[in-house]
């Protein structure tokens, strides 16, 4: 029982995901095709579906998803305001911005590059006899310009109660300034939110002992209804995907970081382990915004002023895994479709794709609208999304693990660049190691 309570979080998390996998596709295969799964204890028959896949499962994970979701923007205006309000330079707000969104938006370009070539050079499409009869409609994705109106908000609590990280954003940042401007009363009110700030993170650290328990339900319902046979059909689409996406996760992110900063690739990938999980087993950025910050700031040693801003804004438009997702599907569905494109064509989608990933920030379903965009640019019909559909829900988790890992390696190098990054804290491996201690039962 002492063994169990010295596990590290990272430890109790894998053990959570790896027995809900294999409790989920057990399930799926001792009763496959059955509507309902029951198991006879003399009197009557255990519904099992119905009563733990369904109920307790999906209870136990919702309420897992629901607990992160709550902290999000508790988490981001209190944090951003205190990291704002502690600005002694105004500009360098601006110098926060350009350098994040630049980054952001460089490693999106990179993303969908190394996706369409790999994708070029399988050819996951060529010799498929999947049926191109299906259909899919798509949202219709909003403008740039009206993306850019919309980050202003009319109602600042409203966009806290709908979850617009984007107003968030622009009211916590114009509400840290105005602090910083006040005075004395500023200052009041700052310190305030210090000790907001110290409150909310204990309460994330009080609701990260829920993670194993909620990466376990979450885990065994998915795997009880993934079909494995779509996995199959669609296999070569699916490793190519799977594929660029670690390449650009273990790769790219190491090969970036090192040149921009000099920071140890394979530490920083080490002290990335629980944020991925976490943002692997929530299929959701901003769910995974909690965890993500305390990584950044607790454990990479990005400062709050500079992680504040980036992992937020991050999680918003940071959309790489998506644009891997469509570059490759793409070059798929041309080639399902026996549809030739140019180099001016694949050109056209990597730019489409990198600058969609800020004009369709904060809508649902945003991976596939950017896509339906990317297919019409380049005349490829958007029903073609309706094949590849089935199996994106595992290939989404993965995804927005690479996502996240982006987050923290803009938010390092905006850090180091800013001389608002501890290096002992990243070198250090105890700096995991506490903090996953407090989060022990």
């Amino acid at each position: 029982m002492q063994k169990n309570n010295k596990m590290s979080l990272t430890t109790r998390i894998m053990l959570g995901m790896v027995f809900g996998i294999v409790l989920g596709l057990s399930l799926q295969a001792l009763f496959s095709g059955q509507a309902e799964y029951f198991i006879p204890l003399g009197l009557f028959d255990f519904p099992v579906k119905s009563f733990v896949v369904d109920g307790l499962f999906h209870v136990g994970g919702q309420i897992f998803i629901a607990s992160l979701k709550m902290l999000v923007v508790p988490l981001v205006f209190i944090s951003l305001v205190c990291g704002t309000c502690s600005l002694s330079d105004p500009k360098k707000l601006g110098r926060l911005g350009g350098k994040s969104i630049g980054l952001y938006l460089l490693t999106t370009a990179i993303a969908i590059t190394v996706a369409i070539t790999l994708a070029l050079i399988v050819a996951p499409g060529e010799g498929q006899t999947i049926p191109t009869n299906a259909s899919f409609e798509a949202q219709q994705a909003p403008t740039l310009a009206q993306v850019i109106i919309n980050m202003f908000p009319t109602n600042p609590i409203n966009a806290m109660a709908a979850g617009n990280m984007l107003q968030v954003i622009v009211f916590a940042l114009l509400f840290g300034i105005a602090m910083a401007l006040s005075g004395e009363p500023g200052k009041r009110v700052a310190k305030m939110f210090d000790d907001l700030n110290v409150v909310v993170l204990k309460l994330v650290t009080l609701l990260m002992n829920l993670a194993p328990y909620g990466v376990f339900c979450l885990m065994a319902k998915l795997f009880t209804t993934i079909e494995m046979g779509l996995i199959v059909s669609l296999g070569k689409y699916f490793c190519v995907v799977l594929a660029a996406l670690f390449i650009h996760a273990l790769v790219n992110y190491s090969i970036i970081l090192k040149i921009l900063t000099g920071l140890s690739p394979i530490t920083f990938l080490l002290k990335m382990k629980d944020a991925c999980m976490f943002a692997f087993s929530t299929s959701s950025s901003s769910a995974t915004m909690p965890v993500t910050l305390e990584t950044a700031t607790k454990k990479l040693g990005a400062h709050n002023s500079v992680a504040s801003f980036t992992v937020p804004l991050g999680a918003t438009i940071n959309m790489d895994g998506t644009a891997i997702m469509q570059g490759v599907a793409t070059v798929f569905i041309a080639q399902v479709f026996a549809i030739d494109l140019s180099i001016t064509d694949y050109l056209m989608v990597i730019l489409t794709a990198t600058l969609a990933s800020v004009g369709t920030a904060g809508v649902p379903g945003v991976g596939l609208i950017m896509l339906a965009m990317v297919l019409n640019q380049v005349g490829l019909p958007v029903e073609g999304i309706a094949i590849i559909i089935g199996v994106d829900r595992l290939l989404d988790m993965t995804r927005t693990a690479v996502n996240v890992t982006g987050d923290c390696m803009v938010t390092c190098i905006v850090a180091k660049s800013e001389k608002e990054f501890d290096l002992d804290v990243f070198n250090d491996p105890k700096a995991a190691k506490e903090l996953e201690e407090k989060t022990s039962l």
